[in-house]
């Protein structure tokens, strides 16, 4: 339960004991979290103070679910987005998951251990994906590109082709790409932009 105790989950659902009555679940397992009946105040809250992960009804009042998921996108690319909601339809499951990036879409009423499953996945998610955010955000965008392509399987003299490089630059920069995200080979690259996407 320690690992849980520096995770933040945001709660966001317009009925009320719904939203505490999760809260009271994620506290009895080790999480901090707390419970918000408008998206709205749940942003002012994350202005002051960023969570792992959020979850939140798809139908509220002026903001819906899916826009409250973009304007957290749009603040914070790794926090961890699930979906709940009384009234499923496989349109706003497949939207949930595809167009906003939720990690799961879950019916009401909610099945606890599917919940916290889907929790515990998020804040572990939302912790690699922000680590590996940061280690790249100290790259220029022509080591990002380099990245990119060597993570996608290109060979030095293929970045360079595709780059209209030196094959010799390309190197300097793969060197530079590796010296600032603490990697030592492709396969570290390789999971550092699977775990940055």
């Amino acid at each position: 339960m320690s690992k849980n105790l520096s995770a933040l989950v945001h709660v966001v659902d317009d009925d009320e004991d719904l939203g505490e009555a999760v809260v009271r679940l994620l506290i009895r397992h080790g999480y901090q979290a707390e419970s918000f009946v408008a998206p709205e105040m749940m942003l002012d809250a994350c202005a002051r103070q960023e969570c792992q992960c959020v979850v939140t009804d798809i139908m509220m009042g002026e903001m819906d679910g899916f826009a409250l998921a973009d304007a957290l996108r749009a603040r914070n690319p790794a926090v961890a987005i699930i979906f709940m909601t009384a009234w499923p339809t496989t349109a706003n499951a497949v939207d949930a998951v595809r167009r906003y990036g939720g990690l799961d879409y879950l019916e009401k009423p909610i099945d606890e251990a599917r919940l916290l499953a889907a929790i515990a996945e998020g804040v572990a998610w939302s912790r690699r994906r922000g680590a590996a955010l940061i280690r790249m955000d100290r790259l220029t965008a022509r080591e990002r590109q380099v990245l990119n392509l060597l993570a996608a399987g290109m060979s030095n003299k293929r970045v360079a082709a595709s780059l209209e490089l030196s094959t010799k630059t390309v190197e300097d920069h793969r060197a530079a790409v590796m010296a600032k995200t603490g990697t030592s080979s492709i396969a570290d690259l390789i999971a550092l932009v699977r775990d940055a996407q």
